[in-house]
């Protein structure tokens, strides 16, 4: 749900929504107005697509959680497309792209072919948040597990699972027809895999994909979820009437246009979201209660209080085997969800920029400041600190860094073109 898919209306209640709920509101791939950083509609997760769109210091320190997209559930693996004719100038301006030019996401991230590229990536965006948890959106497929695995050893401390059924809207007709697999098999197959490999305790997971009322939460919780994201039901709530012409501009209700005529008919509110957000907790609770459970973590996993619904006999509903679903490699574990002391050490404080550039430099100074210091190849990221600690109002010029002739430029050059864009 990107600020370009959406409109600004539709975008902006979104995120209200969410802060006066204590939730997080999510910027999607399209980036964010500079002057909503500081303000109510501020979204707390500011995403990082394969394209890189409206990226920079500045949206990426106004964050609470930085999310990596790998994949999307409703079009796995063909990347994204916001026709021309929605890039308007204010789109175009927040992407840092042209007017009337169709941006294409591409389906891999140019700077991401293994796992250990990942946490290159992960490990520069800590860098230019140390406050901010990395989120890695994936999707359910055969073999999910295996890759949240090494997801979890590069660093991350949120992994998503994204199943088929959600962000069909402005989706290819074949993406839509031809998507994903269920959030169901990705989250019980994710959270098993984690736990037979010690590693459920780093990280917590999250859900979505057209999750709609705390039954489907309760589900998705007992299958090994912690956090659950809604989309559909949120623009529901705002007055989409599911016309499926997202792609093409003309969205009668002001949602997901960029008309400005079409805009003005849009009457969501963010109390209509808030309210249905308190109905889905409250259903939860609700669950919870019959269930004999108290809190989020005592529910995480417990698949053995799921029960499979009977079908008619000789119907292939019977003949179904979800074993390996409701299967629980450690029941009796008490690291079956997400311990906040175990979350991966970055080791921020052995960086240059912690050991050397915050204490050398004076923020907001306008004055020239400069430092000489020796750069390696082992300084995968550097800068990135200072750059996000200075004041956002303040157009400070960029401190002058100066190496000696035995420190590898070429290496320092390499790191800096392949760290996201700043």
């Amino acid at each position: 749900m990107s600020y370009g898919a959406l409109s600004s209306e539709a975008h902006e209640t979104i995120a209200i929504a969410l802060n006066r709920l204590g939730g997080r509101s999510n910027t999607g791939e399209g980036g964010e107005p500079e002057e909503r950083y500081q303000s109510e509609s501020n979204s707390k997760i500011k995403q990082v697509a394969s394209a890189r769109f409206g990226v920079t210091s500045k949206y990426l320190v106004s964050a609470e959680e930085i999310q990596i997209k790998l994949a999307q559930g409703a079009k796995p693996g063909e990347g994204g497309n916001l026709p021309g004719a929605k890039v308007y100038p204010w789109i175009a301006k927040t992407r840092h792209s042209t007017t009337g030019v169709g941006l294409i996401s591409p389906p891999p991230h140019h700077d991401i072919y293994s796992i250990e590229d990942l946490a290159e990536l992960i490990y520069d965006l800590k860098n230019a948040n140390r406050h901010a948890n990395i989120n890695v959106k994936l999707v359910s497929e055969a073999g999910v597990g295996t890759i949240a695995a090494g997801v979890a050893k590069g660093g991350a401390q949120v992994i998503l699972v994204s199943g088929y059924d959600g962000g069909t809207g402005a989706a290819p007709r074949t993406s839509i027809k031809n998507a994903g697999l269920p959030w169901e098999l990705g989250i019980a197959e994710t959270h098993q895999t984690l736990i037979l490999n010690g590693l459920r305790s780093r990280v917590r997971i999250e859900s979505d994909s057209k999750l709609l009322s705390g039954r489907d939460v309760a589900i998705s919780c007992m299958l090994g979820a912690e956090e659950f994201g809604f989309g559909t039901s949120l623009l529901m709530c705002e007055g989409c009437v599911m016309m499926r012409v997202c792609n093409l501009d003309t969205c009668p209700m002001g949602i997901c246009t960029q008309n400005p005529e079409l805009r003005k008919r849009f009457k969501g509110k963010p109390e209509y979201i808030i309210n249905y957000l308190t109905f889905v907790a409250q259903e939860l609770r609700e669950y919870m209660a019959k269930l004999g459970v108290r809190t989020i973590d005592e529910l995480v996993g417990r698949t053995d209080l799921l029960h499979v619904k009977p079908s008619a006999a000789g119907s292939r509903a019977a003949k179904m085997n979800l074993d390996c679903i409701l299967h629980n490699p450690a029941i009796a574990n008490s690291n079956v969800h997400f311990v906040p002391a175990d979350t991966y050490d970055f080791h921020l404080e052995n960086t240059l920029d912690m050991k050397v550039l915050m204490k050398k430099f004076k923020l907001g100074s306008k004055a020239p400041q400069s430092v000489r210091l020796e750069v390696s190849n082992t300084d995968r990221a550097w800068v990135p600190s200072l750059a996000a600690r200075s004041p956002a109002s303040t157009a400070a010029p960029c401190p002058t860094m100066s190496t000696p002739p035995s420190a590898s430029a070429q290496a320092a050059r390499a790191l800096a073109r392949s760290s996201p864009r700043a």
